[in-house]
């Protein structure tokens, strides 16, 4: 299009841009943080706020057709144990006391609940203190959602309408209601993890009661001392050459493997592998029947504790996918349902809770949280998509008695329990329903569904992984003044 113009004015005059805005310009991702408001302008990044908006309108549109009543909860809480560290803030008019940023709303959507508010629904800023990755911020959004009298398959229909009307308000379409429910423990034992990307197969193998008396003593060992021996077969890589395979056990030592054993099978019929000497015939026949071995075919072992042989296949799972380029098409939804209720911290040597500490314990297991508490299952559910869990959500405890419970085999002692949740027992000795919920996390799901790497593709102003922000400079130092006033100073 040409313009004759009678009548030229500068409305604003731009100095020398810090990079080139084209759409294909190789600029480092801390640059074009620290000039968010000029990457902001590039077609694709506004394609991306726009397509976020749509999401969460549409999620919205449904619960407010659905008889939600929208509700703001505070930003300035009480600190309480619930998983992350707390952002901390300084009160002024209290010196030497603190407000923490809500890791999530999750008391006070109780606290509705107690208050008669039956069907509650926020778009929530929640903040936690924690390591980053791609997929996670300090500071992140959640559609809330708390509903009263519900069990746990009312929660997850509410929440399929909520989906169906969000996937069909951005052309996607090929996802069938109703949702798949994986229990808990065959999502651990098939795909090592509680998030599985189900689009593909490569699925994890128990081997242990084939090697528990093999002359290979890594095996037999584990297999003989309570542990499991898993493996999965990577269809394709069998003619990988030995110094690309033993590359991935550093795959392995990253998730806490002490090494990776593997047999690769080529697709000229020869059978390579430094552990094949120490199988008698009838393992090496029994391991290849179970494994369905075909030529091409490479298998990757752990040999460990459940949980460490399950973090390391799921982890060389998904590297071999990519690396295959095994194909991931479309969207992949489904529940994982029945938790288990805790978890041991090796590290804090002592008992968590598996999704939260206010987490409803099976009818059937009541009796076992003090005597056996691994043994608890929960009343529990996690949406997946893709591998990524985006929304989790349990049905709560509303029984005051039970909820003490639950925080002394966390360690909270009685004391500890009335400072830091007397709130929530008070209210709960008060007469609360039956109640429970789902958080949908909106960041991860705007990501999945743009299809990006990254959620800092779908945020705004996203902080970097070092929770800083280029553009602003925050953190930052303040003043004495400042530190005075909130009856601090810097050690």
């Amino acid at each position: 299009m040409e313009l004759l113009a009678k009548r030229l004015v500068v409305l604003s005059e731009a100095q020398p841009l810090p990079y080139s805005m084209d759409e294909d310009a190789k600029v480092r991702e801390e640059l074009r943080l620290k000039y968010r408001y000029l990457d902001l302008r590039r077609p694709q990044l506004q394609k991306a706020l726009r397509f976020r908006h749509q999401v969460q309108m549409a999620a919205e549109k449904y619960l407010n057709g659905d008889g939600f009543t929208c509700i703001e909860t505070p930003m300035l809480c009480k600190s309480t144990p619930e998983g992350a560290r707390d952002y901390l803030v300084p009160s002024r008019v209290h010196p030497g006391k603190f407000y923490a940023l809500p890791q999530s709303p999750q008391i006070f959507k109780q606290m509705l609940m107690v208050g008669g508010m039956d069907k509650y629904y926020q778009v929530a800023r929640c903040f936690r203190d924690e390591d980053l990755r791609a997929d996670r911020q300090p500071e992140f959004t959640q559609v809330d959602i708390e509903m009263s009298f519900v069990e746990g398959d009312d929660v997850c229909d509410m929440m399929e309408g909520v989906m169906a009307e969000t996937l069909k308000a951005v052309g996607v379409t090929d996802v069938a209601f109703p949702l798949q429910k994986m229990q808990y423990a065959d999502a651990m034992r098939d795909y090592g993890c509680d998030r599985p990307d189900v689009r593909f197969g490569m699925l994890l193998h128990d081997i242990t009661d084939i090697v528990k008396d093999t002359g290979f003593k890594v095996f037999a060992s584990v297999a003989q001392s309570g542990g499991v021996v898993k493996a999965i077969n990577v269809k394709g890589a069998g003619d990988w050459s030995r110094g690309e395979v033993e590359k991935l056990a550093g795959i392995a030592e990253a998730n806490g493997a002490k090494g990776m054993a593997w047999v690769a099978f080529t697709t000229d019929g020869q059978e390579k592998s430094p552990i094949k000497k120490f199988f008698t015939d009838e393992e090496w026949a029994a391991l290849k029947a179970e494994m369905e071995v075909e030529p091409g075919d490479l298998l990757l072992f752990a040999a460990d504790k459940p949980e460490i042989a399950n973090a390391v296949l799921s982890a060389l799972r998904l590297h071999m996918a990519d690396a295959m380029n095994i194909p991931r098409e479309g969207h992949a939804l489904l529940w994982v349902v029945n938790f288990p209720m805790f978890r041991y911290d090796e590290d804090e040597k002592k008992y968590a809770a598996e999704h939260h500490p206010f987490t409803h314990v099976l009818k059937e297991d009541l009796d076992k949280i003090e005597s056996d508490p691994l043994a608890c299952g929960s009343y529990s559910y996690d949406l997946v998509m893709d591998g990524f869990e985006v929304g989790g959500g349990t049905i709560r405890i509303h029984n005051a008695e039970e909820q003490r419970r639950i925080l002394r085999v966390v360690g909270l002692t009685d004391e500890e329990i009335d400072e830091k949740f007397g709130h929530l027992i008070r209210a709960l000795e008060l007469g609360a329903p039956p109640h429970g919920g789902i958080a949908l996390g909106l960041d991860r799901l705007v990501m999945l569904l743009a299809r990006k790497d990254s959620i800092r593709d779908v945020i705004a102003f996203p902080k970097t992984s070092s929770a800083s922000d280029p553009m602003t400079g925050a953190p930052s130092a303040v003043t004495g003044r400042q530190l005075k006033d909130v009856s601090l100073r810097i050690l």
